[in-house]
């Protein structure tokens, strides 16, 4: 029977993929914390997550290999961290490394003191690199040990200085949110634009939704020609390229070259989620099919590969199959004629597959150079001919891929990145009223409110049928976030009492009082040499930036004026920074624009409703919360006195609950937005 080790208790995937290593390795907990201690070793802990290319390449090269793994066993207590599950392990070591002047990413290798101090570490090693650090450290442990403390609590302090003395928080002393802080922002953002390639310069190149939902938001309120010109332009050039799935839907993780081109193949769910509603939106600001179409079929793979039959979505899918990266989405030449026959080659032509292979291993990554129609145009085909002949190909293609060995599953069911995925559908709904999306919406909000919710915390991982690892900042804020899409879209209150039953949560036991934002972790978690907070937007939103919008509409939906005052003091945090960051603060840039123009909740009571509820959606309208409810309602505050008038579906267009005169149409009501 081959040899396990402690990791065969878990059950994150990451960790179970290493339980069969000749390596002693441990879980993060009191028991591995102990024994470093109690032996006087240091700790390596490596962090990375199921379906990490570079982590699995590490393992097969050193953590498999019986010599590594004796020296590690030796010299070192060896933890294994899934950065999926403890995200603020990762983001303390992750802050670390990059102190200490190195570069961060996946897997990250650090080596700590006994009392989990880093002193150094790094990311992907090969096995000679690997060993050599291993001995050296080993060595510096017992040869240098007081200089190695000293080091190791410079970086602990380092790690403790509070955000707003590294920021400056605050330092902009006005009462006023101006518009022309966004301009100053987009000015900034605009010189990082890539008009070659669509995102921004330089490779690889990753989607980052939060910095084209503000670009739209920006384009929209200051009527920016440019700024949505960059929008359609990435939005197109990534739904071409070989980042998404032109067979099945879906967005890998990245692109690994400057022209979306070859992707890392793993398949991220908050990716996805968020890319939904980024396309939606799109797709209702610029009224373009070619968005419907990926957002469409980016549910129809969210639900068909990476959903269980409850409505919870899994975590990942592998970018490895068989042990090759991308070989379950990638093609020769002669199986593509095989399966669809010689009668395809215009369509092998619009996927820019060639005989001896576009990618490596003369295999082929499917990817567009053109729209459909100037395709056509060019190769002087019929546009309805070949429309149908490319809908029958991308069947038989996904058919016959389907009977290929997949890549891996991360089937951990994670409540912050469950909670994007359901506010992307929501949004989806929004652009498009398929009664599905709501339904999944729906069932999913009764996991996130039942099954990882205890009635006093929330959870932040789910698998087996158990709850693990109480939840941090970004669970409690995008739940609260999902909440209120679903809110919006079923004007079911228990949606809404939850959002807030939250958020009342999160200020009593994540709120810093002193700076004006929220901690990343729980007041009653696990103490960590550091306390820290999640400023900076990264591929997920920051989450202090996701409870700004949370709080401005929770304090107009729920009259909470506290709710208000904390998401106005948050942004008043930070907004110095938006003129001097916005790559890294473009979700607080979105948020911006709630105070710098007007938001708008807006009551629709009456029978036709949701009729004009939907024409509102069919409407771009960013800084609005549009409700329907087909009787007169006083179950919450917003619905409060807004009454039928003369039997008439009747339509209330409020700021902060002060409404205008009401009135009957849809295009009063439009009038009165953009007045």
């Amino acid at each position: 029977m081959p040899k396990v080790n402690k990791l065969i208790r878990e059950s994150s995937p990451y960790l179970l993929q290493h339980a069969h290593n000749p390596v002693d390795w441990q879980a993060w907990g009191e028991e591995a914390l102990t024994q470093a201690k109690k032996e006087d070793k240091p700790i390596l802990l490596s962090i990375g997550y199921a379906a990490c290319h570079w982590c699995h390449v590490m393992e097969h090269e050193s953590f498999e290999d019986e010599e590594v793994a004796k020296v590690m066993n030796e010299n070192y207590v060896c933890i294994k961290l899934d950065r999926e599950e403890r995200p603020d392990i990762d983001q303390i070591y992750m802050d670390a490394i990059q102190t200490m002047g190195l570069n961060g990413g996946w897997p990250l290798n650090v080596f700590l003191m006994p009392n989990q101090k880093p002193f150094y570490g790094g990311t992907y090693f090969p096995k000679n690199k690997w060993l050599e650090i291993l001995d050296k450290v080993a060595i510096a442990f017992q040869s240098s040990r007081s200089q190695l403390e000293e080091s190791a609590d410079k970086f602990a302090q380092a790690l403790n200085t509070a955000d707003g003395e590294k920021l400056n928080l605050g330092s902009l002393k006005t009462n006023e949110f101006e518009a022309r802080i966004l301009s100053e922002a987009y000015q900034k953002l605009s010189s990082f634009l890539d008009w070659d390639n669509g995102g921004t310069l330089g490779a690889p190149k990753f989607p980052m939704p939060v910095i084209w939902q503000f670009l739209m938001k920006y384009a929209f309120h200051s009527h920016n020609p440019e700024a949505k010109k960059a929008l359609e332009f990435t939005l197109t050039s990534m739904a071409d390229g070989g980042i998404y799935d032109q067979i099945g839907g879906g967005f890998a993780r990245y692109s690994v070259d400057a022209e979306w081109f070859a992707p890392h193949f793993e398949k991220m769910l908050y990716d996805n989620g968020q890319l939904i509603s980024l396309y939606a939106d799109a797709f209702r600001f610029t009224e373009n099919p070619y968005f419907k179409e990926i957002f469409e079929d980016s549910i129809r793979f969210s639900v068909r590969e990476i959903m269980d039959p409850y409505c919870r979505f899994y975590s990942a899918l592998d970018a490895d199959s068989e042990g090759e990266e991308g070989k379950f989405y990638t093609w020769t030449y002669e199986e593509l004629i095989k399966i669809l026959g010689e009668d395809a080659k215009p369509v092998l032509k619009f996927f820019n597959a060639k005989e001896e292979g576009n990618w490596e291993n003369n295999r082929n990554i499917l990817f567009r150079h053109s729209s459909i129609e100037d395709f056509c145009i060019a190769e002087k085909l019929d546009l309805e001919n070949f429309e149908n002949q490319l809908k029958s190909a991308k069947d038989q293609l996904l058919e016959a891929r389907e009977e290929r060995i997949r890549p891996a599953m991360d089937d951990k069911i994670l409540t912050g990145w469950n909670a994007l995925q359901m506010k992307g559908i929501c949004d989806a709904y929004k652009a498009h009223q398929d009664e599905k999306y709501k339904a999944i919406a729906q069932d999913n909000f009764v996991f996130l409110s039942e099954f990882v919710w205890d009635g006093n915390h929330l959870f932040r991982s789910f698998k087996n049928d158990q709850i693990k690892i109480k939840g941090y900042l970004e669970d409690y804020a995008l739940t609260i976030q999902a909440s209120l899409a679903l809110f919006e879209i079923t004007a079911d209150s228990k949606t809404l009492d939850f959002a807030e039953k939250l958020a009342n949560y999160t200020i009593q036991n994540f709120y810093d009082e002193k700076e004006k934002l929220f901690f990343y972790t729980d007041k009653l978690s696990e103490e960590l040499i550091a306390r820290k907070k999640e400023i900076f937007d990264n591929v997920i939103p920051s989450s202090n930036s996701i409870m700004i919008e949370n709080l401005h509409w929770l304090g107009i939906l729920k009259g909470n004026s506290r709710f208000t005052e904390i998401s106005e003091q948050m942004l008043k945090q930070i907004q110095h920074l938006l003129p001097r960051e916005p790559k890294f603060l473009a979700n607080y840039a979105s948020t911006y624009a709630l105070k710098a123009y007007r938001s708008y909740d807006i009551v629709i009571v009456g029978k036709k409703a949701e009729e004009f509820q939907k024409a509102l959606w069919g409407q771009y309208l960013p800084n609005t919360f549009i409700m329907a409810i087909p009787e007169e309602s006083n179950e919450q505050l917003v619905w409060k006195g807004k009454e039928i008038i003369n039997t008439k579906t009747t339509i209330y267009v409020c700021e902060n609950n002060a409404c205008q005169q009401p009135v009957y149409t849809v295009e009063d009501a439009l009038d009165q937005i953009r007045k």
